[in-house]
């Protein structure tokens, strides 16, 4: 099957799976803020989707090729459970928040949630744009090269950067307050993965080791 239908499908499949994790916890339909979001994940995925499919459908395909099953080593696979916990629990609750009215953030404030998830997903895709290797599985290609170039200047894991930024949107753009309890947990797991993969890459990938020497944060610029 072509990449980009393969990935059109996949997108389909995930679309109704959020929406059941949204409206099944929230009880109704009438819940302005999941529907914006829905929008909002829908436009940022699709278009940059459909572009990678397009000009490096390998690129697409390395990122197809994710989940705990996909992971070579033990640690990456318990954070990628960890992460999908993580997301999951962050949707679900805020749902549920909606359902039970314990957050009262205004309109403003959820639109600003999902500027913030649109930037998160442009940040990942952005990232794939610039680093065809950027698999969503921890693992060194032949023929892979270090990639120092566009947002690999700033830090060494930017696509984490983008995923920072849509946890901390995700809540915010539901309309839940308590969601945001979930995002350090996001972090912590985020933590593990990148200590592990940079000792892979370390090992594996020529010139990694002289890179960190050039960018010396992982995943905020001054701090870490």
């Amino acid at each position: 099957m072509n990449t980009g239908i393969k990935a059109a499908s996949s997108s389909v499949f995930g679309l109704i799976v959020l929406g059941v994790l949204l409206f099944l916890p929230a009880g109704t339909l009438s819940y302005w803020q999941a529907w914006v979001f829905v929008a909002t994940t829908l436009t940022a995925t699709i278009l940059p989707t459909l572009y990678i499919a397009r000009t490096n459908p390998a690129a697409l395909q390395r990122r197809m090729h994710a989940g705990p099953k996909a992971e070579t080593r033990g640690i990456q696979k318990i954070a990628i459970v960890g992460a999908m916990l993580a997301i999951l629990l962050m949707l679900t609750l805020g749902a549920y928040d909606h359902r039970m009215g314990w957050s009262h953030p205004p309109g403003w404030v959820c639109l600003l949630g999902d500027l913030l998830v649109a930037c998160g997903l442009g940040i990942a895709m952005l990232v794939i744009i610039q680093n065809g290797y950027a698999a969503a599985t921890v693992t060194v290609e032949t023929g892979q090269h270090v990639v120092s170039g566009g947002l690999y200047k700033l830090v060494r894991h930017p696509m984490y950067v983008g995923n920072v930024v849509m946890m901390i949107g995700v809540p915010l753009a539901l309309g839940s307050y308590w969601g945001l309890l979930l995002v350090l947990p996001g972090i912590v797991v985020l933590v593990v993965r990148i200590r592990d993969e940079e000792q892979l890459l370390a090992e594996q990938l020529a010139g990694y080791r002289e890179y960190t020497q050039q960018v010396r944060y992982r995943l905020l610029p001054y701090v870490w």
